[in-house]
């Protein structure tokens, strides 16, 4: 059945008439702390927040940014946002000091709500450090001088320490519900109304063609119209109980996942604050879940517990899988041990609010491994060559470009960079090579810019780069991609030292620990002293990487026979 909401509406109105429709219906489900709320419920705490966001002063446009993982207070920030018309922008919870401070100052965020820590992740003191002038400030009346913009940090404390100490200088998460009766409902009314669908919402920041991360600003109707048309091919309705153990800062969590559920009425189910194998499973069993999402490396954890037979999935029926290329073996056995026989794969950019193609609940195993699907409903692709400019025929590569109203509105405070991602006439190029058969199905065949995926984490080497410069040992550094068999890829930095330098690639990941997400510090670093080039002094990646296989021995995941 597909979702009657209209999509040229915005987000709080949406989960306004969504819960008119299904009150009594439960929208959310956290297991790891307990919390239920049916749609009237939620609704009403959503409301709860917004109005002490209004009594703080924050203001329509005004950017709020979350640095969380998947708590029930980053779903309600989502739509409280929403409603006062302040703009979300997401933060990755692995970020670091280093990256936390380019987003602060970039997206001129105006407040920050936090979690106190998670795993080596101590946010609070990640904030103090950047911000000193938190610890003799009132909560609300912060004067940084690195930050001129930002005047609120909310703290959230952890779910294993609620009674933890509100840091000094913020605000407690259930100061927003104090302050929210300095605000009246119809004061929130009116906010609300000022709202219009075009609005940009939410920024998520992405790994662009060039240099630091990009902010992309994506609008209500962007973020509605594409969670409609995904939960439309899972065949979703208010029926569905959708598992969502993909983190809430992506597209994945927040609009395919999120968003996708309450324009169809249909229940999140959140396992836990982080990705836990056997934590999902027992999720997706006492919550009786009727669809999942996940990376393929998600799917395989799963699969691969050792308790995964005494789990009773059979309520499972459909889902998403994302992020990188899903192997045919791994497909039949969440069809045939999960259950999750009409289960899709999508293909997107976050600069595209993200899904642009996704595969049809029944298309064949084998469509759903070997292509990414069809358009979604009002979107065009066209593959173009990148030499000849010209489009290509059918089988044939070209880069995939794409134009809807679901393209975003442009990266934030970065014009130049928004002028070489849209084209005059609205295309979107993705930098991805792709074909087309005669049935309308895309395959992704390659990347023209040279983003690493590293188990569905989008880092583009340049960042990397760009920070290793830093060290005073390095000259010059060149950051590729390697073949892995767990992530798909893995870092690996090429080094050339100084003159007289003597340092070891162990020293350089040391360098790199805290103040880079995780992810990115690369798992391998080969100290150079050249690197494969053109005769006209191009950098020869491609060859760095087939180098890399041979001396790493990385064959099998390369997918290369040997001997």
């Amino acid at each position: 059945m597909t979702s009657t909401i209209n999509i040229h509406s915005t987000i709080g109105d949406t989960l306004d008439s969504q819960t008119s429709r299904f009150p009594e219906r439960e929208v959310l489900v956290h297991v790891a702390s307990g919390d239920r709320f049916t749609y009237l419920q939620f609704q009403a705490e959503v409301d709860r927040v917004a109005r002490g966001m209004l009594a703080l002063g924050i203001e329509k446009g005004q950017h709020v940014g979350i640095w969380a993982t998947n708590y029930t207070e980053w779903l309600l920030t989502q739509y409280a946002t929403a409603k006062i018309g302040a703009v979300l922008v997401t933060v990755n919870p692995a970020y670091r000091t280093h990256e936390l401070a380019y987003l602060i100052e970039q997206a001129q965020l105006n407040a920050l709500v936090i979690i106190g820590r998670f795993r080596t992740s101590d946010y609070a003191s990640m904030v103090n450090e950047l911000v000193p002038e938190l610890g003799d400030s009132h909560p609300g009346e912060l004067n940084s001088a690195r930050f001129p913009h930002l005047r609120h940090v909310v703290f959230i404390p952890p779910y294993d320490d609620p009674t933890a100490a509100t840091p000094a200088g913020m605000w407690r998460w259930s100061d927003l519900h104090s302050q929210s009766e300095n605000v009246t409902p119809d004061a929130l009314r009116t906010r609300q109304a000022q709202c219009r669908p075009d609005d940009v919402i939410n920024i998520q920041y992405t790994s662009g063609t060039t240099g630091n991360p990009k902010g992309a600003m994506l609008t209500h109707h962007n973020l509605l119209a594409n969670a409609l048309h995904v939960g439309d091919c899972m065949e979703m309705t208010e029926a569905d109980r959708l598992c969502i153990p993909v983190p809430f800062y992506h597209c994945f969590g927040c609009v395919m996942g999120s968003l996708a559920c309450v324009t169809h009425g249909s229940t999140m189910v959140i396992p836990s604050e982080y990705f836990d194998p056997l934590q999902t499973l027992r999720s997706l069993e006492q919550e009786r879940c009727t669809a999942v999402h996940g990376v393929p490396t998600m799917f395989i954890a799963q699969l691969g517990h050792p308790d995964f037979a005494q789990f009773d999935l059979k309520s499972l029926r459909t889902g998403i899988m994302a992020g990188s290329p899903c192997p045919i073996e791994v497909m039949r056995e969440v069809i045939d041990r999960m259950g999750a026989s009409r289960i899709t794969i999508a293909y997107g950019q976050t600069e595209a609010s993200p899904v642009v193609t996704q595969t049809l609940a029944d298309d064949s195993i084998e469509r759903r491994v070997s292509t990414v699907g069809k358009v979604l409903p009002g979107v065009e692709v066209r593959l173009i060559d990148p030499e000849a400019g010209r489009e290509v025929a059918v089988g044939e590569q070209g880069e995939l470009q794409t134009r809807s109203s679901m393209v975003m509105k442009g990266y934030f405070n970065m014009p130049e960079a928004t002028a070489d991602a849209i084209d005059s006439d609205g295309w979107l190029h993705t930098g991805d090579l792709a074909t087309v058969d005669q049935d309308g199905y895309y395959k992704i065949t390659g990347r023209l810019k040279d983003m690493i995926i590293r188990g569905g984490e989008n880092i583009y080497p340049r960042e990397i780069e760009e920070f290793l410069y830093t060290h005073p040992d390095i000259a010059d550094v060149q950051v590729i991609g390697v073949p892995d068999e767990r992530f798909g890829e893995e870092v690996m930095a090429w080094v050339m030292l100084r003159s007289g330098s003597e340092v070891s690639p162990e020293h350089i990941r040391e360098f790199c620990r805290g103040k880079i997400a995780h992810y990115k510090v690369p798992r391998y670093v080969k100290i150079a002293d050249e690197f494969p080039m053109t005769v006209t002094g191009k950098i020869q990646k491609f060859r760095m990487r087939e180098m890399a296989v041979e001396e790493l021995g990385l064959q099998t995941a390369a997918g290369i026979e040997t001997a």
